[in-house]
């Protein structure tokens, strides 16, 4: 059993994933990114999580602060990252871990997307590689974790 553990958390319209605009977002669907997380990392516990719901959001980010059990977030929070400042809080407010990541390059796209009120809480940010970009934060979340000092 893993002791390491990564909920995969997705906010507004990721559920479309597929079908909305391919030629930004690819043509893999939410089920397709988060099996290819399962099967390229075999010894990783993941749980996921998608809404279109700033709040279930917030309430999830809280849930799994106050019941511990998880390493740390891998979060695209879709076009919450631009505005929500409610999510930027409950993120600065937990203790566990959240990597940002985004399938396309937002720093590429409209400039209201150009803006990320999320990463100044975030370790990192991933953006522009596709499904791709759900491992690469996965892998740099694993990274942090192995060298993190133990409290």
């Amino acid at each position: 059993m893993s002791t390491t553990t990564i909920l995969v958390m997705n906010g507004p319209n990721l559920s479309r994933l597929g079908k909305r605009e391919p030629e930004i977002y690819g043509r893999s669907t939410l089920e397709d990114i988060n099996k290819g997380l399962v099967e390229a990392f075999p010894d990783i516990g993941f749980g996921f999580f998608q809404s279109e719901d700033e709040g279930d959001l917030l309430l999830k980010l809280f849930e799994i602060e106050d019941h511990g059990g998880w390493s740390g977030v891998v979060l695209n929070a879709g076009a919450l990252t631009h505005y929500s400042i409610a999510l930027r809080d409950a993120i600065s407010a937990v203790k566990v871990p959240v990597v940002e990541v985004h399938l396309s390059n937002i720093y590429a796209r409209e400039e209201f997307r150009r803006k990320s009120v999320i990463s100044e809480v975030c370790l990192g940010v991933i953006s522009g590689f596709g499904a791709e970009s759900y491992h690469l934060g996965v892998r740099g979340l694993l990274s942090y974790l192995a060298t993190r000092p133990v409290s």
